[in-house]
């Protein structure tokens, strides 16, 4: 009996997703994908601190998904956070997901919402064929 080809844990791709970006904007604090139940899922930030702002990112998406329906604004797309040492970025990754980019403000805001119109498709594509 042969063994068939290695394939990575779903864990594993999302752990690829969070290197892809980081690899892309290397200047990011961090990045984080969480539950939007506030679980982080996969990240490069301390684990005290994921498990902290996958909280708090997953408050700041419902949050603001009922401010832009409220305002017509259409589907919530990212919440900006910005404070004096730099930017936290929260990308509705579809249903279930939250996209977390910290940054300091150099940091490339074009460039993070294009990684993360990638990394939200990757996500949703993988998770949808578990």
């Amino acid at each position: 009996m042969t063994a068939g080809p290695y394939q990575p844990t779903t864990s594993q791709q999302l752990a690829a997703i969070v290197a892809s970006i980081h690899e892309a904007v290397p200047e990011l604090f961090g990045v984080l994908i969480a539950s939007v139940d506030g679980l982080a899922v996969a990240h490069d930030l301390p684990d005290a601190d994921a498990e902290r702002i996958a909280a708090m990112a997953a408050t700041t998406l419902g949050l603001g998904a009922r401010i832009a329906e409220r305002s017509r604004l259409g589907a919530l797309t990212e919440t900006v956070i910005r404070g004096t040492e730099g930017h936290l970025v929260v990308y509705s990754g579809g249903h279930d997901v939250v996209l977390v980019m910290s940054g300091p403000l150099t940091a490339n805001l074009t460039l993070m919402r294009i990684e993360a119109r990638v990394a939200t498709a990757q996500i949703t594509s993988l998770l949808a064929r578990r």
